[in-house]
């Protein structure tokens, strides 16, 4: 293999591994990483197939995901102990209503169950950290 060839199969390796749906080390930066997610989502969702089905899951789906990050940034900056919690409270409850459409875009394109597999579990994983900061932080 010339060295043409070698950096032109590096490209290619680094272009694979950007499409790939979640990044394998994991930011500790909250607010990257529920926006490295929402993004998963977008990108996910691109590629679903579009009919009078799934139409609804994908805008459902894009919703709750990139809400996450949004409500976050919104805790991040909140003004109180008590808005803090209440914008992580709604974090939590859309980290788990993505899991629940995740679920059923399995259903409705089973071709994408592996895919959204790994959104799925980001999206769990993300739902105990806002559940954890929840417990802690009293009003």
């Amino acid at each position: 293999m010339t060295n043409d060839e070698k950096l032109l199969q590096m490209d290619n390796d680094k272009v694979n591994a950007e499409s790939v749906t979640a990044p394998t080390k994991k930011p500790y930066d909250l607010e990257e990483r529920t926006a490295l997610f929402g993004e998963a989502v977008i990108r996910f969702t691109r590629r679903l197939p579009r009919d009078v089905i799934t139409m609804p899951l994908i805008g459902q789906l894009v919703r709750s995901g990139t809400s996450v990050g949004a409500n976050y940034c919104e805790a991040d900056d909140s003004v109180s102990k008590k808005d803090f919690r209440h914008r992580i409270s709604i974090c939590k409850k859309e980290a788990r209503e993505t899991k629940f459409w995740l679920r059923m875009m399995a259903t409705a394109t089973p071709e994408s169950k592996s895919e959204g597999r790994i959104l799925w579990q980001e999206t769990k994983e993300l739902h105990l950290i806002f559940s954890a900061i929840w417990r802690r932080r009293k009003s």
